[in-house]
């Protein structure tokens, strides 16, 4: 019994260990998984051993697929000349979700960080400059974070694509839909402000 618990507990650790959770999150979950084993806790081990065993990142835009090419980069309609530059996948899943971009994407892998040591190379920056002419594009759409970090990369990409002559965007930053002013951070009113159109 001690053997048995000492791996609960091993498991509680790692599960308490992933982006927002906590030991008692943990715990629940943990517990919930043992009382269903017969079911859930058997698929979930298989499911995440065949994701551990092949997912992989697209060739092409360093999403992850199970493929070496992922279905957004195979799908020949999404060859609109547009790609949406992104900083991690899980971005660019939030941008799938909206079902507003109809283009490709470009996946960096972090943002540019003189703190952390993380330079140019050491994102897919010189991937994206080559895929500029490989793919024809017409536009490339920075979609980072409003962080230090996220406008210091834009703004290096930006700079690393003008020889290129492809149109550079950003998103518009500030209100959300339905935010109220009175919630909102300074950076977000200021940014709101400077973002201002013609009603």
């Amino acid at each position: 019994m001690s053997e048995d618990r000492g791996d609960i507990q091993a498991l509680i650790a790692q599960i308490a260990r992933l982006p927002g959770l906590g030991p008692r999150s943990a715990r629940r979950i943990v517990l919930h998984l043992i009382r269903k084993r017969a079911g859930q806790m058997s698929q979930l081990a298989s499911l995440m051993a065949e994701v551990a065993e092949n997912s992989r990142e697209c060739a092409i835009c360093g999403n992850i697929s199970d493929q070496t090419v992922c279905a957004i980069c195979e799908d020949a309609r999404r060859a609109t000349g547009e790609i949406c530059v992104v900083t991690d996948v899980a971005d660019l899943w939030a941008l799938e979700r909206g079902r507003a971009f109809h283009g490709r994407y470009h996946v960096l892998g972090g943002s540019l960080s003189a703190l952390d040591e993380i330079g140019p190379d050491d994102l897919r920056i010189p991937a994206l400059i080559a895929r500029i002419s490989d793919e024809h594009v017409t536009e490339v759409i920075l979609a980072l974070a409003a962080t230090v970090e996220g406008q210091t990369t834009a703004h290096y990409i930006a700079e690393a694509l003008a020889p290129t002559g492809v149109t550079v965007t950003g998103l518009a930053q500030g209100v959300p839909i339905g935010g109220e002013l009175d919630y909102l951070d300074d950076g977000t009113i200021t940014a709101a402000l400077r973002a201002r159109r013609r009603l």
